[in-house]
C-alpha cells in the first residue's frame, strides 16, 4: 500500500502521525500507524501489536505507560486504539511483517529515533547543588545514565540488522543463527552465562519447534510447528558412506518461530540464568 500525504509537507509519514502530550512526551496512535505500516484492516496489526506487548513484558518494561490503550471516536462507535510510545513503536515495527517494505521503513525510522533519544545527553541543573562533592556526584551519575543509554541504543542494532537478514532470505533463519544472534545477545546482557549451541537445539525441542532424540527425524521440524507457522521445512540431500545419497529436511523458522525459541530463551536466562530451564520446571 502507498500511502499518500498532502500538503507540501516532506517529513517522515511516521513524523506526520506523531502526537505530543501537554507534557511533551511523545507517542503514535496505533490505529493510524497501522495504515502507514501497510495494514489495511486492524485486526492485522493486532498480531505484532499483542507480540510487543509480550516482548516488553519480558523485558520488564512498563506496559500500561508505553501501550496506553485508548478509544478513538468515530461516526458509528468507538475503537479500541493504542497511545505508543516511541519504544512500543519500535517494537511492534519488529514484529511486524518482515516482507512489508513498510514495515522495514518503520523498523529503521523508530531504531534510528529510538536512538537518539537514548544518546541525547540531557543538561545538568546544578543549581541546587551546594557542594562539589555532589556536583561530582551528580556528573558521576549523569555519565553512567549516558553509557547505560549508549549499551541499550547500540543492542537496538542488532534487532534492527537481524530483521534486514530475514527480509532478504524470505523472512527464515535456522535454529543456529538464532543461537549466535543470542550469544552475542547474553555476551553483553548476561556476562559470565555461556550459551551452547546444543542447548538452544534442546529448548527448540521443548517448545515443539523440532524433534529431538536417538532418532533419524532428530532435528528435524514438528508437525505442530509446521501448521502453527512456526518453521518452513527445507529439503536437504547428502552423501552417506553406505547408503549413498539420503533425503532429509530441517527446520527454517518462521518470525514467529524465530520470537517463540527467542522469548522462551531470555525468560529462562532472566529466571535461571541458563538457556534450559530444570527439567522439574517444564510443564
Amino acid at each position: 500500500m502507498t500511502i499518500t500525504f498532502v500538503g507540501g509537507d516532506n517529513r517522515s509519514p511516521f513524523d506526520q502521525i506523531k502526537k505530543t502530550r501537554p507534557d511533551g512526551s511523545e507517542y503514535w496512535s496505533a490505529r493510524e500507524l497501522a495504515p502507514v505500516m501497510g495494514y489495511s484492516a486492524w485486526r492485522n496489526l493486532e498480531v505484532p501489536i499483542n507480540r510487543a506487548i509480550s516482548s516488553a513484558i519480558n523485558q520488564g518494561i512498563d506496559v500500561a505507560t508505553n501501550f496506553a490503550g485508548s478509544r478513538k471516536i468515530t461516526a458509528t462507535k468507538p475503537q479500541e486504539d493504542y497511545e505508543l510510545s516511541r519504544f512500543a513503536a519500535y517494537l511492534v515495527a519488529m514484529n511486524g511483517d518482515p516482507n512489508k517494505p513498510e514495515v522495514a521503513g518503520a523498523q529503521a525510522y523508530f531504531a534510528v529515533r529510538t536512538r537518539e533519544a537514548e544518546v541525547a545527553k540531557p543538561a545538568l541543573d546544578l543549581s541546587s547543588l551546594d557542594s562539589i562533592s555532589a556536583i561530582l556526584d551528580a556528573g558521576k551519575a549523569a555519565l553512567n545514565r549516558a553509557q547505560a543509554a549508549e549499551r541499550r541504543a547500540l543492542a537496538l542494532e542488532g534487532p534492527a540488522a537481524q530483521a534486514q537478514t530475514m527480509r532478504e532470505a524470505d523472512g527464515l533463519r535456522t535454529i543456529s543463527d538464532l543461537a549466535n544472534d543470542l550469544k552475542v545477545h547474553a555476551q553483553s546482557n548476561y556476562p559470565g552465562v555461556k550459551v551452547l549451541r546444543d542447548d538452544i537445539f534442546d529448548l527448540a525441542g521443548r517448545c515443539g519447534l523440532i524433534i529431538r532424540g536417538n532418532t533419524v527425524r532428530n532435528n528435524q521440524p514438528t508437525a505442530q510447528a509446521i501448521e502453527a507457522g512456526w518453521v518452513k521445512p527445507k529439503d536437504h540431500e547428502y552423501q552417506t558412506k553406505h547408503h549413498g545419497v539420503r533425503a532429509t529436511y530441517y527446520a527454517r523458522l518462521t518470525p514467529r518461530g524465530y520470537a517463540r525459541l527467542w522469548d522462551a530463551a531470555i525468560a529462562n536466562l532472566r529466571t535461571y540464568g541458563q538457556v534450559l530451564a530444570p527439567r522439574k520446571e517444564i510443564a
